[in-house]
């Protein structure tokens, strides 16, 4: 039953991240130059097999990686539970080249059990972050009893390296307007996507936390054309890693306000620390003009 629902909601976000990707509006405001895209490889990536985790009666290896899958680019990994306990194995922290990416994982594994299972990196955002290449993937496993959840073991991260790693050339597309600079922090809108998308019109922004700690971006007092509007936008991002991501405005607040077309969009960002909640940075307002 559990893999059931796991299988109908992992549908629905692949239809729904799909339909939030993309743009056709762009800011009026004048775009800063940056590096674009990466190394194009004509050779397909791979991994070789071998042993990520072996702690607490648990192992975890993995065999294979395969690109052409259904929702997007899978790591197929081979757990052992080897312990007294059934427990359930997800991932957190997880990034492909750099950027911070969603994935679909989680594996339920019963007390002396083996299990085949695979993280999915989905496609939509790879395609969000414009990687075509995977070169590497990095992850920590967050591991609990299956029965009452007790948290079991929290990896440190792991890095997979692919057969494509030695050669290429990590760059990261950091064109657009900037938006917000400081605290090791910068954030940067890249176009308005206001077609396409299932909950709303969507902001493209790009993040690089060049900080120690994990940071988690978020906005405040949005207002769309002078009218108070809610955003779906909460983005983590690990020390030295990149995220685009889309700051969400919901047709229904559109709808509500006769807001037709976008014209004025105004919001500020909350910054914290990801693990203890602490304020890095409310920021002044960010206004953006569209035509």
């Amino acid at each position: 039953m559990k893999k059931l629902i796991c299988m109908m909601l992992a549908c629905w976000m692949a239809v729904f991240l799909a339909a939030c990707g993309g743009g056709d509006g762009e800011l009026l405001l004048p775009d800063s130059s940056g590096s674009v895209g990466g190394s194009q490889n004509a050779q397909q990536a791979t991994v070789a097999p071998a042993v990520i985790l072996e702690q607490k009666d648990l192992k975890i290896q993995v065999k294979e990686l395969d690109t052409d899958s259904l929702f997007g680019t899978e790591l197929k990994l081979l757990i052992e539970n080897n312990s007294d306990k059934n427990l359930t194995v997800q991932c957190r922290n997880v990034s492909v080249n750099g950027y911070m990416v969603e994935t679909m994982f989680s594996a339920d594994v019963a007390a002396g059990k083996k299990a085949n299972d695979a993280i999915t990196f989905l496609s939509a955002d790879l395609e969000r972050s414009g990687i075509t290449q995977i070169a590497d993937l990095e992850f920590s496993f967050h591991v609990f009893t299956t029965e009452d959840w007790d948290a079991y073991l929290d990896s440190e991260q792991i890095q997979v390296k692919t057969s494509l790693a030695d050669t290429f050339s990590y760059t990261y597309d950091h064109t657009g307007t900037p938006v917000y600079e400081g605290d090791d922090i910068k954030v940067i809108a890249k176009g308005l996507s206001e077609k396409d998308s299932i909950l709303g019109p969507e902001l493209q922004v790009y993040i690089y936390n060049g900080g120690s700690k994990s940071v988690t971006v978020q906005t405040r007092e949005t207002s769309i054309n002078g009218f108070m509007v809610e955003t779906l936008f909460s983005q983590e991002v690990l020390p030295g890693k990149h995220a685009v991501a889309g700051i969400t405005f919901l047709n229904s607040d559109l709808e509500e306000n006769g807001i037709e077309k976008i014209e004025q969009l105004e919001f500020s960002f909350h910054i914290f620390n990801t693990e203890t909640w602490k304020t890095i940075k409310d920021t002044d307002p960010v206004k953006l003009s569209f035509q």
